[in-house]
């Protein structure tokens, strides 16, 4: 069939042709849609597949505004989504006027628990090294974390040592940028809701602040929110770290039980017996134990979302399986049996019969 891809501008060209690979695997011809954020990217590929594909076999188009939507409308076999929770309902609806299935891998706000007896140093460096990676614009960062109410300060301390060590300037090359102004204003505007909220901003990055010219962004640290303001509410994708703390496991499951089931959840234990409990009672889209983001880069392992956070799965033999339709056929042979089965019922079909269903007279 013909498989419509919607691809994101933060891994443009890891999303899009491990897509590729599994349509074309599965047999599939591919239409893909690129962000308004790739545009030379999008150039690039449409000046080049031709070298290598037929164009009716792989065809790259621009966004031009507002035509993801109107994408969404053509009667694929098949449409990959990945996106926003919000845009991926629109593509959903438009899929649903021609019955096309969607595979929707979409956010929310992914959360990490450090177990107490964990070395925190390590679980630091762990979860500030995936919120510096692409200043936190990943779909299955860690939103917030949960650490112990004892540990609330080590966490904060090793954070800042950590940020000082690998980040010192902000402005250099090794720390990327926010893509576009819209999404700086959007990660200012959290900030400044939660400090008029009561929350405790805190800069890791020391004096540095935000570079609008730039759109280079400070780290932070959130502690002390509440779930009326917007750090709470929507998923962050950016270099902002809400940081809550528990006394109890138990508070732990609750909280993330009460709100929509994230993409991805990552608790930091060495206990067997307390993973195995979160992961049991906790549903998201994926885990990795003592890390994050990891099981993403796994290619033999499916990769989706569930409920608010999305549906289906790809990557390997999932994306094979996706992107195939199970169809069955069955050959008849040159005699059957049937024939008397069928009208006028004589005894011999009823003794046929009988015997079938194990009855007897």
């Amino acid at each position: 069939g013909v498989v419509g891809l919607i691809i994101p501008w933060n891994f443009p060209i890891n999303l899009c042709f491990s897509q590729i690979s599994a349509a074309f695997a599965a047999g599939n011809r591919v239409m893909a849609k690129m962000s308004e954020n790739s545009v030379a990217l999008t150039r690039l590929l449409m000046k080049v597949s031709g070298d290598y594909f037929p164009a009716d076999k792989l065809a790259f188009f621009e966004e031009t505004g507002g035509v993801g939507i109107e994408f969404s409308q053509i009667p694929f076999d098949m449409i990959i989504f990945t996106g926003s929770g919000q845009t991926g309902r629109a593509v959903m609806a438009s899929a649903a006027k021609n019955l096309t299935p969607v595979v929707l891998e979409l956010g929310g706000k992914s959360p990490a628990v450090i177990d107490p007896d964990y070395p925190m140093a390590k679980a630091v460096e762990r979860i500030m090294f995936v919120k510096q990676f692409n200043t936190g614009q990943i779909c299955t960062n860690v939103d917030y974390v949960f650490v112990h109410e004892s540990q609330k300060q080590d966490f904060i301390d090793a954070a800042k040592q950590y940020v000082a060590k690998s980040c010192p300037d902000i402005e250099h090359q090794d720390y990327t940028a926010i893509i576009d102004d819209r999404s700086v204003q959007r990660l200012a505007e959290t900030l400044d809701d939660a400090r008029a909220k009561g929350a405790t901003v805190i800069n890791l990055c020391g004096d540095q602040e935000i570079n609008r010219e730039t759109r280079k962004f400070p780290m932070y640290i959130i502690t002390d929110t509440t779930e009326d303001m917007t750090i709470s509410q929507r998923e962050i994708f950016g270099p902002l770290l809400m940081l809550l703390t528990y006394n109890q496991s138990e508070e732990v499951v609750d909280y993330v039980n009460s709100h929509d089931r994230p993409l991805a959840f990552y608790p930091f234990t060495n206990n067997k017996k307390l993973s195995d409990m979160y992961i049991s009672r906790i549903m998201s889209g994926g885990v990795t134990v003592n890390d994050a983001l990891l099981h993403v880069a796994q290619h033999d392992i499916p990769f989706g979302g569930v409920g608010p956070s999305g549906m289906g799965h790809y990557h390997g033999h999932e994306g094979f399986m996706t992107l195939s339709k199970m169809r069955p056929i069955f050959y008849q042979a040159g005699f059957s049996a049937l024939k008397f089965l069928a009208p006028p019922y004589t005894p011999t079909a009823t003794k046929i019969l009988n015997f079938l269903v194990k009855m007897k007279k």
